[in-house]
């Protein structure tokens, strides 16, 4: 098992390992190695996923009635978020207790009962063990000895916690209340997660050749936005000139938010400074694609709020959606979209949502450059864990939520991810 010392030390259990050359909190120069090294891959899920974190795995509109139910992963682990005849919901590890098999392997569904194929061992939907094929034998000898007791041996649960419709589990006891660990960025949660019932509109999945780190990076990168993505700067949605603001907790929960409409004198930048991803003859053929809707009693065109280790919101316009972050290897990771709306939005609104939900995914107006900037760094950065990236936009230091940043130009949130990470990580 892979173990990480104080001293930044990581290496598979009985072997030497090598030291990560990384000084003490130094946040702003990041080791490539960090993204590429299998060793630090495995500690993770260890020291991160199955540690003292708050990790998302869907939500309560997912699974309404009783025996409803979804698979998912906690970093490696597969798991299933389920509703018991009580209401009550549950997070349990989809491994069986006989022989380790998967319990359920299909994405969604609906059972009272939930049986390993393999065996036929039947769970109910909170996790208990209700049925054991031939457990008393069949007549000529066999079966399980008499002291076999069904209540030892359920399907492990994990803690759950919800937040307004969220729902996240977590494997550690040590892992504070949910509300604590969100923090001073609650707010800008419950913002769009207000406590409304959902509805799903739909999903998208992406396979990403990158490490999941990078992910985290880019989400809470504003410099990058309107640089890399010509959608944002030509047509306003998203400008780095505009007012805006970056809050983060230790925790790794953050916002980067954005002010529309607050750029207009400055937005001449971009061509003095010959930003490429600007072009000032393009237009729209269908401007209903920006015709949105001001909900929130404010003009935020973007609210991206990442909440480590493993989910990223958005509210860009007036489409809104969860994306799930689930490492699969050192150089890949699965990114889930799922696409939300309010159970008591007006049937135009709803359009609206819709219509807009092609500016992010996979083929995004918007989302499309955002794989293709983080494989290009996978593939860069091979080879060169001895080097580090450069990290200082707007300094060397996190910010924390009690001080936000009160502009767009900055890399604080990233810093703000690698303090939660070294933390956790002990290095």
């Amino acid at each position: 098992m892979a173990t990480v010392t104080p001293h930044g030390s990581i290496a598979a259990a009985g072997e030497t390992g090598s030291t990560l050359d990384w000084p003490a909190g130094d946040v702003s120069h990041i080791p490539y190695r960090v993204f590429t090294d299998p060793q630090i891959f495995q500690a993770e899920q260890e020291r991160i996923f199955r540690g003292p974190t708050w990790n998302y795995v869907g939500l309560e509109a997912e699974v309404p009635h009783e025996g409803d139910y979804k698979t998912t992963h906690i970093g490696e682990v597969p798991v299933i978020l389920s509703r018991d005849r009580d209401g009550r919901l549950h997070v349990l590890i989809n491994r069986c207790a006989h022989r380790g098999a998967l319990v359920l392997r299909e994405a969604f569904g609906s059972k009272k009962r939930f049986n390993c194929i393999y065996h036929q061992w039947g769970y109910d939907p909170n996790g208990d063990l209700k049925a054991v094929p031939f457990k008393a034998g069949a007549g000529c000898g066999g079966g399980l000895d008499e002291r076999f007791a069904m209540a030892e041996h359920g399907l492990k649960r994990l803690r759950v916690a919800t937040f307004n419709g969220l729902v996240f589990a977590s494997f550690s006891e040590r892992t504070p209340p949910l509300e604590e660990y969100l923090g001073g960025v609650m707010p800008a949660v419950a913002r769009v997660f207000d406590g409304r019932p959902l509805v799903v509109l739909g999903y998208l999945r992406q396979l990403v050749k990158a490490n999941w780190k990078l992910y985290f990076e880019n989400t809470k990168d504003p410099y990058h936005a309107s640089l890399l993505h010509l959608f944002h700067a030509t047509f306003g949605l998203y400008r780095s000139t505009m007012k805006g603001e970056i809050y983060a907790e230790p925790s790794g929960v953050g916002v980067l938010i954005a002010h529309g409409g607050t750029d207009e004198a400055k937005k001449d930048q971009y061509e003095r400074e010959e930003i490429s991803s600007y072009r000032k003859s393009y237009r729209l053929q269908e401007p209903a694609l920006l015709d949105i809707a001001w909900e929130y009693g404010d003009r935020v065109t973007n609210s991206i709020q990442t909440l480590f280790p493993s989910l990223v919101n958005h509210q860009i316009g007036n489409t809104i959606a969860t994306r799930h972050v689930i490492p699969r290897a050192v150089d890949r990771f699965e990114l889930t979209w799922t696409f939300v709306g309010y159970a008591d939005d007006p049937p135009e609104l709803r359009e609206k949502r819709l219509l807009q939900a092609n500016l992010v995914g996979p083929a995004g107006y918007i989302s499309l450059e955002d794989v293709e900037a983080l494989e290009i760094v996978q593939k860069a950065i091979q080879g060169g864990e001895r080097e580090t990236s450069f990290v200082e936009m707007g300094g060397q230091t996190p910010p924390f939520a009690a001080q936000p940043v009160p502009n767009l130009l900055s890399e604080a949130a990233i810093r703000g991810f690698w303090h939660t990470w070294r933390t956790l990580m002990g290095v």
